[in-house]
């Protein structure tokens, strides 16, 4: 869970803006990222299967979904 909020607070200061999320969004957004860099590193031939994602990997799987949240949550609002 401390990496996962590490790397979405990562995600959050890279990618400014107003975001409508605490702390849990934060966490789930880094966990998840981190889980989405694993899948496309492995997609891309940069991972082995079984490795995981490195931090670089990460922060960019939870800016993809920081952005996905962003125009989901934009349209609901």
């Amino acid at each position: 869970m401390i990496i996962g909020l590490i790397v979405g607070a990562l995600a959050k200061l890279i990618m400014p803006g107003k975001d409508p999320g605490g702390i849990i969004i934060t966490i789930i957004i880094g966990i998840a990222g981190a889980f989405l860099g694993t899948f496309l590193g492995q997609a891309m031939h940069l991972y082995q299967p079984g490795q995981s994602a490195g931090w670089i990997m990460s922060i960019i799987g939870a800016l993809i979904l920081l952005a996905i949240y962003r125009v989901i949550k934009g349209r609901s609002a």
